[in-house]
């Protein structure tokens, strides 16, 4: 038995000595000292000897496992100090490298230029901001904005519908409503966020879209107004310059209604490829806000008036940074956005 101990602790040692990480380490401990290994084995087994032959093997035992556990001790703590210097090689920073390796620091998207810009020129001018929910019921997106149950807007093919009641918003004139529920006249708020329609993705239309609404409501607000706050957005973004044109158009929840067009800031109104000859760029639909309208609101339509408006905010981007695809909008390719 004693040749047989001192096999086991040769081979202990050699394994030891050879060890090249704490894992491996581990491993050797549990195959010699643990409950199942072999010097444990041995020791088990001095039951079957005689009293003398018993503590004479006994004590050859305990001294090669005290061996051991020291050897496994000492090896255990050079890995340990070996893994924790290559662990802070492969770590390391070095300060002295060029600033030219670090990592560029990202900007604002053109969506974000954009609607930033705009927040800034309506809260210029006393408006606040206001957001609502994008999955509205049918109700505040239809109903409310004086849409009914057969205007075309509402069929599938123009609506994405989550049930027959609840719809994803298709513009953002349902927060107007909310507003005028929950804040009495004078308003003036505009309304950012996107917005959903059953449109098929080209370079003029997406399912999803963003827009920017404006309304105000108070006692004698005009038409007027409604020119003279548009004329004066379009000069603060367009340009100095720039001029306006309202044409007649029909909106359920506006009355009387129109779109307005800016004279083309790259040709000044004489007619180019941006504006196609015409002079003009159209860019919002806008209007009295309908009588209707303002009694779902729960505003009296015989005290108080008001106008509303309602911008594409990647059409005012298209405009205004010559883009010719709504796609590379959403397509997040670096050789586009790197531009702004």
């Amino acid at each position: 038995m004693e040749k047989e101990l001192n096999l086991i602790r040769e081979n202990a040692l050699s394994q030891i000595e050879s060890s090249k990480d704490t894992l491996s380490l581990d491993d050797i401990r549990v195959k010699y000292l643990g409950k199942k290994g072999s010097l444990t084995q041995v020791l088990k087994s001095l039951g079957n000897l005689d009293a003398e032959k018993r503590k004479e093997v006994g004590i050859l035992a305990n001294k090669i496992r005290n061996e051991l556990e020291e050897k496994i001790k000492d090896k255990k703590d050079l890995l340990k100090i070996k893994e924790i210097n290559e662990k802070l090689q492969n770590e390391k920073i070095d300060i002295s490298m060029s600033k030219k390796c670090s990592k560029k620091i990202g900007h604002k998207h053109p969506l974000t230029i954009v609607l930033d810009d705009i927040k800034e020129i309506f809260m210029g001018m006393g408006y606040s901001i206001f957001e609502g929910p994008e999955i509205e019921t049918t109700y505040f997106n239809f109903d409310a904005l004086n849409a009914p149950i057969d205007h075309p807007s509402r069929d599938l093919q123009d609506t994405m519908y989550v049930t027959d009641d609840i719809c994803l918003r298709t513009q953002t004139s349902p927060v107007q409503v909310r507003t005028m529920l929950n804040k009495k006249p004078p308003l003036k708020v505009i309304c950012p966020g996107r917005v959903y329609r059953s449109d098929s993705v080209d370079a003029t239309h997406s399912p999803m879209f963003h827009q920017v609404e404006g309304l105000v409501v108070g006692e004698n607000v005009s038409m007027a107004d409604l020119k003279g706050t548009l004329e004066l957005f379009a000069k603060k973004y367009f340009g100095e310059d720039t001029k306006i044109r309202l044409r007649p158009h029909h909106f359920p929840f506006t009355e009387p209604s129109c779109e307005v067009d800016v004279s083309c800031f790259v040709c000044g109104g004489k007619g180019c490829r941006v504006c196609k000859k015409e002079g003009y760029i159209e860019i919002l639909g806008a209007g009295q806000v309908h009588p209707n309208v303002l009694k779902a609101g729960g505003i009296d339509p015989e005290k108080y008036t008001g106008f509303a408006f309602g911008l594409g905010l990647e059409r005012i981007a298209m405009t205004k940074f010559g883009v010719t695809d709504m796609r590379y909008l959403y397509e997040n390719d670096k050789r586009f956005l790197e531009q702004f």
